[in-house]
């Protein structure tokens, strides 16, 4: 589902409601408002002022203004939310969009069921729907995690680490990430508990740019990286039996996930180009299993 599309959709139609109510239909009821309390005033007041008082005269006087002033009910539910759902659109397209976090490929950094935030404009300013780039504010640098749609799928959301820019050699043999012929060391750190499957697995600390981080991998597995299809500039990648190198074309990027045995990444169906980026992941504002996640993370 194409939620920034529907978003638009109900924008531009609560938009066309609220012009029309704000030009048509308010003037048309204020008019009719007028001349409600005036033939009130005509044929109703002073009798009413004699046996009741000038209170009730004012209390009907509102009561009449109310009543033929109050919006419809199609437009409380049209124009009525112009302004909420306009700026739901403009914080969504511009500041951050939520998104949930639905597999494990980011373990240990992100867990399944967190809601997280993606910053909009870490990377530059788009226009919603189109996704053309409108400002250059950012670019994408190595340890971030980023959220992209998939380019095999665009209307897939996808979450991974950056591993390399533009230009980058990246290898990962023998579950040994390289980038640009500078091994990545891996120092051990401790065991991570996966409470879904009731597993412990080997955890480790990596530094990508200037991000430490931690990674889920098996050094004593062997690797089995293979394609799952020829991917735009599938030449530009080398497979072999102890794993894949791959040199990012211009404007792409090299993708992984942190759970290098459980993620399906660039290794598998190569690179993400420019285009297809939506923002910079940085915040979980909740975790309705376990409160102790909200926090920022890396």
């Amino acid at each position: 589902m194409n939620f920034a599309l529907i978003l638009f959709l109900l924008l531009v139609l609560t938009f066309v409601a609220w012009l029309a109510d704000r030009f048509a239909f308010r003037p048309r009821r204020a008019r009719a408002a007028r001349n409600a309390l005036q033939r009130f005033e005509r044929e109703t007041a002073a009798g009413l002022r004699a046996s009741r008082g000038e209170a009730a005269v004012s209390a009907e006087r509102e009561r009449l203004r109310a009543s033929h002033e109050k919006q419809p009910l199609w437009l409380e539910y049209t124009a009525g939310l112009f302004p909420v759902i306009a700026v739901v659109f403009l914080l969504r397209s511009f500041v951050a969009e939520p998104f949930k976090i639905p597999s494990e490929s980011m373990l240990p950094t992100l867990f399944v069921g967190d809601l997280i935030l993606v910053n909009k404009f870490s990377y530059g300013v788009r226009l919603p729907v189109v996704h053309t780039k409108v400002l250059s504010i950012g670019l994408p640098q190595r340890g971030d995690v980023m959220v992209f749609r998939f380019p095999q799928d665009p209307s897939v959301d996808y979450i991974k680490r950056v591993i390399g820019l533009p230009g980058d050699k990246i290898s990962y043999e023998n579950k040994r990430l390289s980038i640009n012929g500078v091994v990545v060391p891996l120092a051990p750190a401790g065991e991570f508990e996966d409470r879904r499957r009731l597993a412990i697995y080997p955890q480790y600390s990596e530094k990508i740019g200037d991000i430490a981080h931690k990674v889920l991998t098996e050094l004593d597995k062997p690797s089995d990286i293979q394609p799952v299809l020829r991917f735009p500039h599938f030449d530009q990648c080398h497979y072999q039996r102890r794993g894949v190198t791959c040199t990012v074309p211009a404007g792409h990027y090299f993708m992984m996930g942190d759970n290098r045995e459980n993620s399906l990444d660039s290794r598998f169906w190569g690179f993400v180009p420019e285009r297809n980026i939506v923002g910079k992941a940085f915040f979980i504002w909740m975790n309705f299993g376990d409160l102790g996640r909200i926090g920022r993370f890396q």
